[in-house]
């Protein structure tokens, strides 16, 4: 997504120079206003000119915020929803980084999950309250009774040295069990399993010890 993203914006060769030339003594842009970089610029700048003009995350537009019914797309969009969703947005990528979701194609990261739970707790009107996890918040309660998830395969749920033991061990037994001196005593275990009725007789002695 990133690579996509930086595909995406202009090149400038000011920046491109102090992000390939060790000496340069320019400063570098950050990775959070790197992202949200401007796409439409008539001249190129430098980094440190770039980054004055780059609004700050945390911050809404400077001035009185227009009345949210009355205002337009833009400005509701700057005043009221971006001084709030960037943020949430780059401690998304940084999480992503941390869950190594650039390195594989398949993991258990849920980014919805991830900035539902990230918003929910940052909202102003729950300053004074305790975290609240993803799955303990109301409305993601209600919505889980009506649409439940599928069970989260194993594959994701184990680390590799867990998936590399199970591997080795089915291994071993397999070719433990190719051995024909293993595969003769399987097959004298199954003709005697048969010949005495061994599942009967173990059905049996179950259903006389539910009995009392």
């Amino acid at each position: 997504l990133l690579l996509e993203h930086e595909a995406e914006q202009p090149q400038f060769s000011d920046v491109a120079q102090s992000k390939h030339d060790p000496e340069s003594k320019q400063e570098s842009v950050p990775l959070e206003e790197e992202m949200f970089h401007p796409l439409h610029v008539e001249q190129p700048f430098s980094a440190p000119e770039a980054q004055n003009l780059l609004p700050t995350f945390e911050e809404a537009p400077t001035g009185d915020p227009p009345d949210p019914k009355k205002c337009s797309p833009r400005e509701y969009l700057e005043f009221y929803i971006f001084p709030v969703l960037l943020p949430g947005l780059a401690a998304l990528l940084h999480e992503a980084e941390k869950e190594k979701c650039l390195e594989g194609k398949r993991n258990t990261f849920i980014a919805s999950d991830f900035l539902t739970e990230w918003l929910y707790n940052k909202n102003p009107k729950r300053k004074d309250e305790s975290f609240t996890e993803l799955f303990s918040i109301p409305f993601v309660k209600d919505w889980l009774k009506d649409h439940p998830r599928p069970p989260i395969p194993l594959s994701l749920l184990i680390s590799e040295e867990e998936a590399s033991i199970l591997i080795q061990s089915f291994w071993r037994g397999y070719r433990v069990r190719c051995d024909s001196e293993i595969q003769e005593l399987r097959q004298w275990q199954k003709k005697l399993r048969e010949e005495r009725h061994i599942k009967k007789i173990v059905k049996e002695f179950w259903t006389k010890q539910e009995a009392k």
